[in-house]
């Protein structure tokens, strides 16, 4: 691999990073009553993807929706079945409650998600598929369509919090 692909490659996880962690700020700061500074860090985290999606992108990344839909099951089957479970058993060994717990809200949710990407190549192209999804704050639970029951069923956070995604 060239060094300018392995280069493209750091960046692209790097700057992936640097978005999630500036948005978790934002939060942090408009808690504190910081609305201003909270809106750096998002003007920031948005400027972090344009640059982690321009890496993506001339990394030849992004590809046809079903082959994306391809990568996406096989990304998350790989975190189901083999990174989680071995984060878990490395929490527990080291008795991390709180990593045992994020990680395992984490497995829960990916399991859906493979299942979810899974159907959705099997629907690909196919008509009357028009349904928003909802998706826990806690742990990532995902479900296609609003959500009937009161609690969600990986961490019983209470349905009326998951946020609508259109």
């Amino acid at each position: 691999m060239s060094k300018t692909i392995e280069d493209l490659k750091v960046a692209f996880a790097g700057e992936s990073q640097a978005n999630r962690k500036y948005l978790a700020f934002a939060k942090k700061a408009d808690s504190e009553g910081f609305p201003q500074v909270a809106k750096l860090f998002r003007a920031v985290a948005a400027a972090e993807t344009v640059h982690a999606l321009n890496h993506f992108r001339v990394l030849g990344e992004v590809k046809s929706t079903l082959e994306n839909l391809q990568a996406a099951v096989d990304g998350e089957h790989y975190e189901v079945n083999s990174m989680y479970p071995e984060f878990i058993a490395d929490a527990e060994k080291e008795e991390f409650k709180k990593a045992v717990n994020s990680f395992t809200y984490a497995i829960e949710a990916e399991k859906i998600h493979e299942q979810m990407y899974a159907n959705a190549i099997e629907n690909l192209g196919k008509p009357g598929d028009d349904e928003d999804y909802y998706v826990c704050p806690v742990c990532g639970f995902t479900h296609k369509g609003k959500f009937n029951g009161d609690r969600c069923p990986v961490c019983s956070t209470p349905s009326e919090r998951f946020e609508r995604i259109v």
